[in-house]
Order: structure tokens, then sequence, then C-alpha cells
């Protein structure tokens, strides 16, 4: 049997709540986003073994996985229409996976906590709905931690690595812009567009300069990265640390932005 092939890490904008499944106000505000997201499978260059996927919406103290074999799923958005609570993703867990997950890190003195009980929150089912409707390869939720450190996070995908020769897809959701006060006030548009220029830049240099920007992006990005997430408020930032860890040496490129409410957002590639 072939070896599987080495997967990319992938960070996307996983959009607004249940956005691809409603009508929105400007109609088409998120469609650009969903095709791209509808592109992942054919840009890969086999079909993932499994996904280990990072979203903006799970902090724990210690570094957490679901390793349930069927995880239900967290409707956890406000004020949507009804309907969007009935949505269901029924892809598979990997146990295994997870197990694999919780080694690693503990290899890499990061000691992880296996959930069985948890299910995937909106962060994963949302755009994994969209990417791969046919819910036909397992996923695995990895949390973010409460801390929000930068480098703990690049460090945690740094441990991680090793699955993407395993045929493991590693993905972080999040948004590469996230101010809520932000969304819709055009004085946002210049500054998520700046801090886009910095992340864009800052993901295509050599791994170690990058990392280290990454790690110090408050103060790096300048004015515009505190503007795009407010001071505690950077956990849908950090998930681009975690494939930004696990991409190792591979440079990492923009390949997907778009102006959504008023805000430029991004998706990067690391091959």
């Amino acid at each position: 049997m072939d070896p599987p092939a080495r997967q990319p890490t992938l960070f996307i904008p996983h959009g607004a709540g249940p956005c691809f499944f409603m009508d929105w106000n400007p109609p088409g505000a998120w469609d650009k986003t969903a095709e791209f997201l509808r592109g992942i499978p054919a840009s890969l260059p086999a079909r993932p073994r499994a996904i280990v996927l990072v979203s903006g919406h799970w902090l724990a103290p210690r570094p957490t996985v679901t390793s349930g074999a069927r995880p239900g799923l967290i409707h956890d958005y406000g004020g949507f229409p009804p309907h969007t609570y009935q949505l269901r993703y029924d892809a598979s867990g990997a146990p295994q996976v997870a197990a694999r997950v919780a080694r690693l890190l503990a290899g890499a003195g990061l000691p992880a906590v296996q959930d069985a009980q948890r299910g995937w929150d909106h962060g994963v089912f949302i755009p994994l709905k969209v990417a791969f409707p046919d819910a036909d390869v397992p996923v695995v939720q990895l949390s973010l931690l409460h801390g929000l450190d930068a480098a703990a996070h690049i460090a945690l995908g740094r441990a991680l690595a090793p699955l993407r020769d395993e045929g493991v897809l590693i993905v972080g959701s999040g948004m590469s812009y996230h101010n809520m006060r932000g969304y819709g006030d055009p004085r946002s548009t210049p500054v998520s567009a700046e801090f886009d220029r910095w992340l864009t830049e800052t993901v295509a240099l050599p791994a170690p300069e990058r990392d280290a920007r990454l790690a110090d992006w408050a103060t790096a990005s300048g004015p515009a990265g505190r503007l795009s997430h407010p001071p505690r408020a950077e956990e849908h930032l950090l998930p681009l640390h975690v494939a930004a860890g696990a991409a190792g040496e591979d440079v990492g490129r923009q390949v997907f932005s778009d102006r959504v409410m008023e805000t430029v957002i991004s998706a990067f590639r690391f091959d």
C-alpha cells in the first residue's frame, strides 16, 4: 500500500454563525467564502484520512481533543432562524486519531485531555458542512488554550506536524478579522486590509521569522492587529498559529480573500 499523501495545513474563515445556510443581508455576502470552502477537497493532494480542526469557539485549560466515535453538534450561536438549529453534520469521530493527537502533544510536553462526550461547535460543523458536505471524512476537534498565548498555540501545531504525513488534514477555523464592533463599519475596511497585508506577508516568510512574528503579532502588526482582534478576544486568530506551527518549514500563502461586512477576510495555506 502506498503511503498517505502529505497534507497541507489550512486556516479558513468559518463565517458568521450559520451564515451559509440562511438568507443574509446583504444577499450573497458569504457566497465567495462558500465557493472557496467548497473548493478545498479538489485542492488537496488526496482525500484526507481524517481532519483535525481547531476552532475559535473552544478554549480549555489544557489541550483537549474530542475522542467520541459519533460526536454531536453544539449549536452555539444565538438569534438565528429556527431551521439553523436543526442543521446536522453526521461525520464520524476518529478515536484513534484523537489518541494519536494526545500522544503527540504529550511527547512535546503538552499533556492533553481526551473528551469522549463533547460535540463539535459551529466553528467545526458549519465550514465542514460546506467543504465536505458528504460528511465522509472523520473529524477530531482540538481546543485552544484559555491563556490565549500565541507562542503556545504555535507549539501546539508544531507537535501535530507528523499527522500531515499520515494523511491527516490540519485545519484552523477562525476569522482573520474578528472585532464584533467593527463589522459593518466602513472604518473597518482599511484597518482589516492593513492587518490582512501583514498576515499575508508574515505567513510567506521563512518559518523562524514567520513564527517569531506570529508569536508577537499584537505588537509586530501595529495598531491594525489589535483593532482587528481586541485584547482577550483573539481566539479567532489563534487557529492560524496552530496551522502555522504544524506547517514546519513549509511556506504559507494567501489562497482566498474577500470583503464581507466592510472587512477584509482571508484564508491561508501552508505546503
